[in-house]
């Protein structure tokens, strides 16, 4: 497929040709990954600014979403992926293979810095989900963190880089800058721009915002973040919602309410049991759209209401 960037693709490829460390803050359908590539092309073959990339991202991206992009766009296929993934003996020979891009997923990086150790020699790293290194005590953090001053180049993409609040920034944009807009520390992070919360005695529960201190860590991580939404790029029609009343089946009511009463279904292979309150509310929500899950992670068809009701 030829492709023809949007305003805002072509901004966030300039954008990480322009800085050598960079988060892209990017909501789902910009196309994060697309704009990434047609950057790490132009830096392998044009500016000749990277020699080796490294793609840390979820397994199932890693497996499937890097490789099918480069086969979508006519200007990537040239691209050579290597999956470094699978057994020890297939990471190493993933590792071994002539490639442009090699990709793995972020539960090995622990494996792969101890594998290389001195020998890193990714100059160009990509973390696909930056806000999965939001633990500064993980031990992908850790891994990270100690092979990231042999690396030249960090893109680092999510669209939800502070999920819990910024108290999650730091370990992120230490991977990109090691520590120079919000500190080499998270100690110092933390007396910088919050104050403790939920304590007991030494032990702090959480952590609270200083005042404007949400202004203050957005103005010193403006020059390597680029944030967009959606809703500010894409021309979508307007969401129309429909509500229409579903009637359930005599024999469907009959398993709702007999799971309501008792707290079990039995069935000759595996029963559905609802243990506690919640527990019950998930069962019978299942119900009511169509399907339930049993004590085995099986499924339970009780009726096709909703389905019909859509034909």
């Amino acid at each position: 497929m030829k492709y023809i960037p949007h305003q805002y693709q072509e901004y966030a490829t300039q954008r990480i040709l322009d800085t050598p460390y960079i988060a892209l803050l990017l909501e789902m359908g910009l196309g994060k990954t697309v704009s990434t590539l047609t950057a790490i092309d132009l830096l392998l073959h044009d500016y000749f600014d990277s020699g080796k990339v490294l793609v840390i991202a979820p397994l199932r991206v890693a497996d499937d979403t890097w490789a099918r992009e480069v086969e979508k766009w006519d200007h990537l296929r040239h691209l050579r992926i290597s999956k470094v993934l699978g057994s020890a003996d297939q990471r190493r020979r993933a590792l071994r293979a002539n490639a442009d891009i090699y990709v793995i997923n972020r539960e090995l990086v622990e494996w792969l810095v101890g594998e290389l150790g001195t020998s890193w020699d990714f100059d160009t790293v990509v973390i696909d989900e930056l806000s999965s290194f939001k633990n500064h005590q993980s031990k992908r953090f850790r891994a990270l963190r100690r092979v990231r001053p042999f690396i030249k180049r960090v893109i680092g993409l999510t669209g939800t880089p502070a999920p819990n609040g910024l108290i999650d920034l730091w370990p992120q944009i230490y991977l990109l800058d090691q520590g120079e807009r919000l500190g080499k520390t998270i100690t110092a992070y933390r007396d910088r721009y919050f104050v403790p919360g939920e304590r007991s005695g030494h032990v702090v529960y959480n952590w609270k915002q200083k005042k404007e201190s949400e202004d203050r860590i957005y103005e010193a991580i403006e020059d390597l973040a680029v944030s967009m939404k959606s809703s500010d790029w894409l021309d979508l029609p307007e969401r129309f919602d429909r509500s229409i009343p579903i009637k359930l089946n005599d024999n469907a009511r009959a398993l709702y309410k007999q799971l309501e009463r008792d707290l079990l279904l039995p069935y000759q292979d595996a029963d559905v049991v609802a243990s506690t309150a919640a527990v019950l509310s998930n069962k019978l929500l299942q119900m009511a759209s169509g399907a339930v899950y049993d004590e085995e992670k099986g499924v339970k068809l009780i009726h096709d209401a909703k389905l019909d009701a859509l034909e």
